[in-house]
């Protein structure tokens, strides 16, 4: 039941109240003429005007107090709790609602379910909970426990108008948060805990505990792998286990099987060693399984498999990526880089690495004039992925790894690298930002509503695709087909704008579009064309994605787009037969573009960012007579090379960074814009190097360098200076470590070369996860020689850890295998924090209650425990109310004024009425009436006699009427005697004698006569 009272923020103002008695006493009399009754309503009025403001200058609340209660139940459904148990759970969580549960108080319950992250299954509300027979909410990763977000989730949830109680059902075993900090927090803002635990029952369990590797092993040298496998059981049903035991091993995308045997768990820790040799320098990630014969000899599978990890280094190695459709073009820069003891590994682009360690054996990655995605074939086109470029950028930015980019007709922004992660790591933009260079491009793309699965969704990705892909000076337009027909998406009737800075407003709008079914490719088209042709570009391109139901456009308008020389690329999804494929295939046969045949829509993006490419060729420059390269200041990588280098044919348009780490060693003598000359340009990325050299090194542009003496030294110069340094003066060993809980600790032991301890380096370290977000590590010395750092993992997997000893020095590279999470590693319920947690007394409450643990025997005995029982605060809601004494204070004193200054006949409504209703007059209103009709007559006579003596006051004479006047001769009016009674031949006052005796005349005379009285006396 609600109890409502009143409250003050300030009581001692109050005392205030004591002026209402001196206001009676004062304005008792000063209000006598008012009468009785008004005055009585004066003092009223004002004392209760003075009563509210004190009230809210005393800061006046109201205050309800409530007696109902809201109870959230939470459930653990991370995966150390087994179905079964998940069931048990919340059908206790139901029942014990409807059993409990105050309905005539509207007591209310609300159910949070939690694993890694915590989701609201049942808001808080006044009736029990569903019966329902599983759960909805989505948990995400449920490899974890962080019963901290679920207490902070239910704290939140809470309403303010009720009592609140949260019970836990869970093992206690949490991985991720600290539950009891916040539940102590919780009890002190009065919020009740009751614990309900789940015991686990595990007669058997298998886990693969670790595979102990030597961190850095040397080449071809001997090493021993040690396999830990734990076996968990009951002391009455302990029992050998048979099973088979499985070691693989990968590097790259290859893994070979090393040992696949029956053994038998005969010990709560066994040890299998195994020997191993390594004779190629790279990351290798083990992974060792076990698979008991008995099923149930094992509970979870998830702990059955670890991974371990080792880097095997050798010489300095670089990576050569190069485009999948043009093997061999590179071979001349190979033989010499060979020639300088630079070993390499070449890579087609169609066949590109799948993991950060895979990149970690070369100290160089050069991307040799490749473009994003390339293939004409929509099975065939090969593509960088989001994550593979952000691996590129990762190995250099925290392992120190080189990253160099040769130009070429389809490199840097010419092959789609605008606007990605890659560029953001390179000294150059990608694009050009100059309005007087003419390498601008126009693209246009028709949407039509193909009928594939989730149409509308690979439409706005693959339309932001190709936008990416623009530079800032290019131009964009996106046609579809909507109620009002073909129309733009933005832009109005010219529909093609520039890029620059729309670039996120035409995102935002591309992700709302809904293309409708279009019935006829003509309008778009012709609109495009129209469109097109009055743009500013110099390469224009358009494309269209279709099922090929429209109307095929008529031949004048693809012979439009021919005569304009603007290329239209088709891609049919979703296709209806052979008659759609045809009339796509021939728009873009017709106007020279590519036709695609997509059968997943997968490859759509890819697709587009291809063709968009078309766009960006406006930024090869190919100058009539070529360009000379210019050495600008001297630069390692120049060093030792004559100042006069060969002309080169052409190069790719970039911007140069405006930053003051950049260096441009080497710049070409065209165009005339120094930002855009760039041929040779290089800065440091975090903890390691990259450059550009914006023309290629194959026949095209570079043919006459290679015959060129300076070659050899030149290019091997680049690779080298960009390569990561691998020769130290130091002796370091590092090693890592995976605790239970998930951390992993990275230690170093630094020696010099007599073996001397060095100690106060300045170590920076950073490892990088599965989900390759760099994790810092905090390095610190805690013993002479001996650095030691941690940091916490999201889950499973490979970390790869890169330790940077002090500036100069080569990096230290390893990393650490966390084969499972901790959730599948605890197997007993946690009752020590369970306790812990219920022990928490709430603010004006009592303790709360640890029951029995859950399971089918204790069902029902725990259905006794009330949840909804008392012993907490009850719950108090403050609301403001001086804000209300404040606004009627102020018709208060509208009503004391009112009451002051008007004087109101309260009987005149009443006899008004009466006279109405009977039809008749009174005697006081005919006299009123008659009295009212007097005034109006001496109203107009006066008003009338004033007038006629403002006419006659006008003073305009005639010259030849007028008469002289004896102003003397006038008689003195004597005001002080009665004036004599006219008679009726006695002319008015208004009237004007004969004499000419006028108003103003008469004035003077007046005025003159009492001069000479005054003298007189």
């Amino acid at each position: 039941m609600d109890k409502i009272s009143l409250t003050f923020e300030y009581p001692w103002l109050l005392a205030l109240l004591v002026l209402l008695p001196i206001l009676w006493v004062g304005s008792f009399r000063a209000l006598a003429g008012l009468g009785p009754g008004r005055r009585l309503a004066a003092l009223i009025f004002r004392s209760v005007l003075i009563s509210l403001l004190v009230l809210a200058i005393a800061g006046v609340q109201w205050v309800w107090t409530s007696d109902k209660l809201t109870v959230i139940y939470l459930l653990d459904q991370s995966d150390s709790i087994p179905r079964a148990k998940r069931d048990i759970m919340l059908r206790y969580a139901i029942q014990s609602v409807r059993a409990h549960r105050d309905r005539e108080r509207e007591d209310r319950s609300g159910l949070i379910v939690f694993g890694q992250d915590a989701a609201i299954e049942f808001p808080p509300y006044d009736d029990d909970l569903p019966d329902v027979d599983g759960l909805e909410s989505y948990l995400g990763r449920t490899d974890a426990t962080n019963l901290e977000s679920a207490l902070k989730l239910a704290q939140a949830s809470f309403p303010e108008d009720a009592a609140k109680r949260v019970v836990i059902i869970t093992d206690g075993n949490e991985t991720t948060g600290t539950a009891s900090t916040v539940a102590q927090a919780m009890s002190q803002s009065g919020i009740g805990i009751d614990v309900v635990p789940i015991r686990m029952e595990t007669t058997s369990e298998i886990l693969v505990e670790k595979i102990d590797l030597p961190n850095n092993i040397r080449q071809g040298q001997p090493f021993e792998t040690r396999i830990v496998v734990n076996r968990y059981q009951e002391a009455e049903t302990e029992h050998s286990v048979p099973g088979k035991l499985s070691l693989f091993r990968t590097a790259g995308s290859q893994t070979d099987k090393l040992l696949e045997t029956e053994v038998i768990l005969e010990d709560d820790v066994n040890v299998f060693p195994i020997r191993d040799t390594i004779d190629l320098p790279a990351g290798y990630t083990y992974r060792a399984e076990f698979v008991p014969d008995n099923k149930n000899d094992d509970t979870l599978v998830q702990n059955n498999r670890a991974d371990s990890f080792t880097f095997v280094r050798g010489k300095g190695r670089v990576l050569l990526i190069e485009d999948w459709r043009s093997p061999g073009e590179y071979s001349q820069l190979i033989n010499s880089l060979g020639r300088s003891e630079i070993e390499v590994d070449v890579r087609p682009s169609d066949q590109l690495f799948t993991s950060l360690a895979e990149l970690q054996v070369y100290d160089c990655v050069v991307l040799a004039g490749v473009p994003r995605s390339s293939g004409e074939d929509a099975s065939q086109i090969a593509s960088f992925s989001d994550e593979q470029i952000s691996m590129l950028v990762r190995n250099t930015e925290q392992f120190g790894c080189g990253l160099l980019m040769l130009g070429g007709p389809n490199a840097f922004g010419a092959g789609g690298w605008a606007n990605t992660e890659l560029e953001k790591a390179m000294p150059v933009d990608f694009q050009i930002k100059n309005k007087k260079m003419e390498a601008v491009g126009a693209l246009a793309m028709v949407m039509h509503a193909s009928e594939i699965a989730q149409g509308n969704y690979w439409q706005k990705r693959i339309g932001q695709t190709a936008l990416e892909v623009l530079g800032p000076m290019d131009y964009c337009g996106v046609l579809q087909y909507g109620s009002l027909g073909d129309s733009w998406l933005w832009g109005g009737q010219q529909g093609m704008l520039r890029v620059g800075e729309n670039r996120n407003a035409m995102i935002r709008r591309m992700r709302a579009m809904v293309p409708g079914d279009m019935p006829d490719f003509e309008p778009s088209m012709r609109l495009a064309l129209n469109s097109l042709i009055s743009t500013p570009a110099s390469i224009k391109h358009m494309i269209i994605i279709s099922d090929g139901d429209p109307t095929a456009p008529s031949n004048a308008i693809l012979s439009g787009f021919s005569q304009a020389q603007i290329k239209i690329s088709t891609v049919a999804v979703g296709a209806h037969g052979p008659a759609g494929h045809q009339i796509l295939q021939k728009i873009a046969t017709t106007t020279g573009g590519n036709y695609y045949v997509a059968t997943n829509p997968q490859v759509l993006p890819k697709i587009f960012q291809r063709e968009a490419m078309r766009v960006s060729r406006a930024l090869v420059n190919e100058p009539e007579g070529g360009t000379k390269p210019v050495i600008t200041y001297s630069h390692e990588i120049i060093q030792g090379l004559p100042r006069d280098l060969p002309v080169v044919k052409g190069f790719v348009l970039t911007t140069v960074k405006e930053s003051q780490l950049v260096e441009v060693p080497i710049r070409f003598d065209k165009p005339s814009d120094v930002e855009n000359q760039t041929a040779l340009a290089t800065w440091t990325y975090g903890a390691g190097r990259t450059a550009v050299f914006t023309s290629d090194v194959g026949k095209r542009w570079l043919g006459s360098w290679n015959d060129w003496s300076g070659y050899d030294q030149f290019f091997s110069q680049l690779v080298r200076w960009t390569m990561r340094p691998v020769k130290s003066d130091a002796k370091f060993t590092i090693s890592t470590g995976v605790a239970s809980t998930g951390q992993v600790e990275v230690v170093v032991n630094a020696l010099n070369q007599d073996d001397e301890f060095l100690n106060f380096l300045d170590m920076q370290a950073v490892a990088v996860g599965p989900d390759l977000k760099p994790l810092p590590i905090i390095m610190h010395q805690s013993a002479p020689g001996r650095y030691v750092g941690t940091f916490e993992t999201g889950g499973a997997g490979s970390y790869l850890v890169n330790v940077m000893p002090a500036p100069g020095m080569a990096p230290l590279t390893t990393g650490a295998s966390v084969p499972f999470s901790s959730e599948y590693r605890i197997r007993q319920t946690n009752f020590n924090m369970l306790e812990k947690i219920s022990r928490q007394t709430p603010e004006g409450g009592n303790v709360g209650n640890l029951s029995e643990p859950l399971d089918e025997a204790s069902f029902e005995a725990l259905l006794k425990n009330d949840t909804y029982r008392g012993g907490l605060p009850r719950a108090m809601s403050l609301q403001d109310v001086w804000p209300w004494c404040v606004l009627i204070g102020a018709f208060c004193l509208f009503g004391d004024i009112f009451v002051r200054r008007v004087a109101l006949d309260y009987a005149y409504p009443v006899k008004w009425l009466v006279q109405r209703i009977r039809g008749t007059t009174s005697k006081a209103d005919t006299d009123r009436q008659a009295s009212l009709q007097r005034l109006r007559s001496r109203k107009t006579e006066v008003s009338q006699a004033i007038q006629q003596n403002v006419a006659a006051s006008r003073f305009e004479v005639d010259d030849q009427t007028v008469q002289a006047v004896n102003l003397d001769a006038v008689v003195p009016i004597d005001t002080h005697k009665h004036p004599r009674a006219t008679t009726p031949n006695t002319p008015s006052m208004q009237q004007t004698d004969d004499k000419g005796d006028d108003y103003t005349a008469r004035l003077l005379a007046a005025k003159r006569a009492a001069k000479r009285r005054n003298e007189g006396s």
